[in-house]
């Protein structure tokens, strides 16, 4: 991973003031302190001039964020990816066909899905309003997904009506669990609860099984 990247948020994050300041001023973070790390990373100090405007005062470097020149880094940085992507025959362009889930060949893929795969790598690595500047730089137009439509149960609008499902297998409500007043008994079986029960065995006797009785 190119260093720049790490120092890149600490000197656009100062760029609003418009003015040149030492690194150190820049590379500063209460929460973070050991963001001072970077500072001794000779690689990624030797690269400032591709985001930002330098002057030197007494043998002292001063830095201004530039984005222009930022986004000139950037769109360079998504091309050598383009290539890496190419060469290693990379799927991209989503990687499937959502219609039919058919993995995309490298011969099917255009050059905007290249850019746009190679743009959305290097977005990981920036903040979101860079990530935007530079597809407007990639001359990319920017894709809005179509808004999904909410699921059935959040549209339907709540009423004290019993509730009916699609295709009206189930219907329930408060008085579904309401006690249901007893059905009306037959005649035989009116007849059977006056009978005198006295001496009749219980249905479960005959399959309980029998106790044996000790021998004395």
């Amino acid at each position: 991973m190119d260093p720049l990247f790490l120092l890149l948020p600490y000197i656009s994050s100062v760029g609003k003031e418009g003015k040149f300041q030492s690194v150190k001023q820049m590379v500063m973070d209460e929460d973070y302190p050991g963001c001072s790390r970077l500072l001794q990373c000779k690689q990624g100090l030797d690269s400032l001039h591709h985001v930002a405007d330098e002057k030197e005062v007494n043998d002292q470097k001063y830095h201004k964020y530039n984005l222009e020149k930022t986004l000139e880094w950037l769109k360079k940085k998504v091309q050598r990816t383009v290539n890496a992507l190419k060469k290693g025959n990379i799927s991209v362009g989503g990687g499937v066909k959502s219609s039919t889930f058919v993995r995309v060949k490298h011969e099917d893929a255009s050059e905007e899905d290249y850019l746009r795969y190679a743009h959305g790598l290097i977005s990981e690595y920036i903040s979101e309003d860079l990530s935007k500047d530079l597809l407007k730089h990639l001359e990319l137009p920017e894709i809005s997904s179509p808004k999904e439509a909410e699921p059935p149960s959040k549209k339907r609008k709540l009423s004290d009506k019993p509730v009916e499902a699609g295709e009206d297998y189930t219907k329930f409500n408060s008085a579904d669990f309401a006690r249901k007043p007893p059905k009306k008994m037959t005649a035989a079986q009116k007849s059977l609860a006056k009978a005198d029960k006295t001496g009749m065995k219980s249905l479960a006797s005959f399959f309980s099984p029998k106790v044996k009785q000790e021998k004395n």
